[in-house]
């Protein structure tokens, strides 16, 4: 009898179905609702999410949305759905790769009950998130576990007599297969160049210092990683910067500021940076606009020539990282399959 498939998801945070107002809130509702994102106590926090937060946020994150679509629609879910695409034809039949959402659609519960339908029982989360956080690994691993039980929280009602086996991908930030994969991407971006950068700015999604002390490993993975890329690309230490972004709130939040370092390159003599994140393996608007465009102003208000700073694209469906991506699961999925 032929063996069912071994499921596999793709798991990543989630995005807006269209860059506008109506689509955007929903979306953040859910994501800045999760206490793994924002642990406040819900009777401080919603009052000032529903009330201020919703109401401003939206609209400004349309237009920056807005900015950066593509003519397929959302990038994040464009470059998700090409490496779903790519990791399957890798595996091939005996598994069955879909792509789940923790924050919106495709969300993880449809990603659970098309693997089901396909008879398969035992399932491998891959987040994609090389690094662990609590705010990335752990909210998919929170989207994954409610909807292989039937529920939307630990406090749903069940409403399944059969729950999946699944195992959960670990942090692979400083992975061999991981950070080769990075080097030849940046080795193809940099062969594109006219000049060679004389600067790296390796930007990571930040989280509140606070979480790092109280036990999130996030940047201690995140130095790793930069520690292992630079030995690898044969980066002297003065040719490269690790860096934070994506602050939120008023809370102090781990540094150093991507912001505050790309206005002082130029004073620093740096004239032709290159910025790049290890961390975000899709290109989404934290990339496209918060690095690419927003990244460019802050180096012109240092002194810059905006149009000197080049920003990498992220691994996206480079075939380097689906290989290793195939092999991670291949690994994971051991014990798993038949001969």
């Amino acid at each position: 009898m032929k063996q069912p498939p071994i499921g596999v998801i793709l798991a990543q945070i989630g995005t807006p179905a269209a860059p506008d107002a109506k689509e955007v809130r929903p979306y953040l509702r859910r994501f800045l609702s999760d206490r793994r994102i924002i642990d406040y106590p819900p009777l401080l926090w919603q009052p000032l999410l529903r009330g201020i937060v919703l109401r401003v946020r939206p609209r400004r994150s349309a237009r920056l949305y807005e900015q950066i679509w593509l003519p397929e629609g959302s990038p994040l879910l464009h470059h998700s759905r090409t490496q779903q695409a790519g990791l399957q034809h890798l595996l091939g039949s005996r598994y069955q790769v879909e792509l789940g959402l923790a924050y919106s659609e495709p969300d993880m519960a449809a990603a659970m009950n098309r693997l089901e339908a396909a008879g398969a029982t035992r399932i491998i989360v891959v987040p994609l998130f090389p690094q662990y956080s609590s705010t990335t690994t752990a909210s998919v691993y929170d989207a994954a576990s409610f909807a292989a039980l039937g529920r939307r929280s630990a406090r749903g009602p069940v409403s399944k007599r059969f729950v999946p086996a699944l195992r959960f991908v670990d942090a692979y930030y400083r992975a061999p297969g991981y950070i080769a994969a990075l080097k030849a991407h940046l080795l193809r971006c940099l062969e594109g160049l006219e000049e060679e950068p004389d600067h790296i700015v390796l930007s990571f999604h930040g989280i509140p210092r606070r979480y790092a002390q109280t036990g999130d490993p996030y940047p201690g993975q995140c130095e790793e990683t930069c520690r292992l890329l630079a030995e690898a690309m044969d980066w002297r230490e003065d040719q490269w910067s690790l860096t934070y972004q994506s602050r939120f709130g008023r809370e102090e939040w781990l540094g150093p500021s991507t912001e505050e370092v790309l206005k002082g390159l130029h004073g620093r003599g740096i004239r032709r940076p290159l910025i790049f994140s290890p961390g975000l393996v899709t290109d989404c608007l934290e990339t496209l606009h918060e690095l690419a465009v927003e990244g460019r102003e802050h180096f012109a208000a240092g002194g810059g020539n905006a149009g000197q700073l080049h920003a990498a694209p992220c691994l996206n469906a480079g075939a380097e990282w689906l290989d290793f991506l195939a092999r991670l699961v291949a690994v994971n999925a051991q014990g798993w399959l038949e001969d």
